[in-house]
């Protein structure tokens, strides 16, 4: 059964939902924003206030009953995500998850097979697919422009970047900057690779710096988070090695006493190569190395890329399609994640 519009409930009154998928979802002609819950219902409020939503939740249990919502998005943090997909998926709704699926591959695997039994959409918001310029290496690639990728580099820089409140807490986040940014760059990038099965991941990871005080440098925080206990990883190091004999290094930090690099993606073809961000293709032409630049329309930050996300995500709810970015690679991605703390930890590669 389809839908005529996508009538979605967002869950959590955080940053994410604010800057970035209420603001998506309003420009969006086949999606209606119904509710918004927040534990704190003041929240919910404000936000219904700020953007003329109709509905504020205080209790999950009371949007999820609610028969005018079909879909909900899940702007939660980490380690609330399990629990609200399963129960959203229990109340007949299809699902839109903010990055990572999860915490671990056990409830990943769980999210996956709750939406599979239910036949309900089940889509990761991996945003950086929808970027124009993974848009565009994404169609060369499938024309055989870079014929077998076999590497690629892919990493996220800070110099003094890490976020404040719950982010720095593994009991209340699961983990650091791998699963806060590097599951950006290594969905990104695996997915512009092909999506190879991946059999292996070496990482190590690294905590140094701490809660810096470093003056001049601005910072951001959890919507209503506190500071306190700094245990997760503030940088990480991997190799991830796939079934077709390629590979992909990962370097990510939050802080780090280097240069800042910001996102970036490379990948190394037989035929040619890109980078991602910005874009360029490295080939070959007339016997002479060539450097092709594509213009690419300027954006808003991400926000265009956010809205070609729900835009895919609402033609999925109407038209019952398979998102681009289902269970299968938020799972296929968890795994990768989990692999470099679990190598981290055992000291040697580990076999997914």
């Amino acid at each position: 059964m389809t839908d005529k519009k996508a009538r979605v409930g967002i869950i959590g009154a955080g940053t994410v939902a604010r800057r970035n998928q209420i603001p998506a979802f309003q420009v969006c002609d086949r999606a209606e924003t119904v509710a918004v819950f927040d534990r704190h219902i003041e929240r919910a409020q404000a936000l219904c206030d700020q953007f003329g939503i109709p509905k504020a939740y205080g209790r999950l249990e009371d949007l999820l009953a609610d028969d005018e919502i079909n879909c909900v998005s899940i702007c939660t943090g980490n380690v609330s995500h399990e629990s609200i997909a399963l129960a959203a998926l229990e109340a007949g709704k299809h699902v839109l998850c903010e990055k990572p699926m999860a915490i671990s591959v056990e409830q990943a695997e769980r999210m996956k097979r709750a939406a599979e039994e239910r036949g309900l959409v089940f889509m990761m918001a991996f945003v950086n697919r929808f970027r124009q310029e993974s848009i565009l290496i994404n169609e060369l690639r499938e024309q055989g422009r870079f014929g077998e990728i076999y590497h690629a580099r892919c990493g996220w820089i800070r110099r003094r970047g890490t976020p404040s409140g719950w982010f720095t807490s593994r009991a209340k986040s699961g983990g650091g900057a791998v699963l806060d940014i590097g599951v950006h760059v290594i969905d990104m990038t695996w997915y512009l690779m092909g999506r190879p099965k991946p059999v292996s991941v070496s990482g190590v990871t690294h905590r140094r710096i701490g809660s810096y005080r470093t003056r001049s440098v601005a910072g951001w925080s959890a919507v209503g988070a506190q500071d306190g206990e700094f245990d997760n990883e503030e940088a990480a190091s991997a190799l991830i090695r796939f079934e077709n004999g390629a590979s992909l290094s990962v370097d990510i930090s939050w802080s780090i006493n280097g240069k800042e690099e910001g996102m970036f993606a490379k990948l190394y073809g037989e035929k040619a190569g890109a980078s991602v961000i910005p874009a360029v293709i490295y080939g070959e032409e007339d016997g002479f190395l060539t450097d092709v630049e594509p213009v690419i329309v300027a954006e808003s930050g991400w926000q265009n890329a956010f809205e070609r996300e729900i835009v895919h995500f609402a033609d999925c709810v109407v038209s019952g399609c398979a998102p681009i970015s289902g269970a299968e690679d938020g799972l296929t991605v968890q795994r990768m994640l989990n692999g470099i703390y679990d190598s981290a930890e055992q000291g040697r590669e580990i076999l997914l």
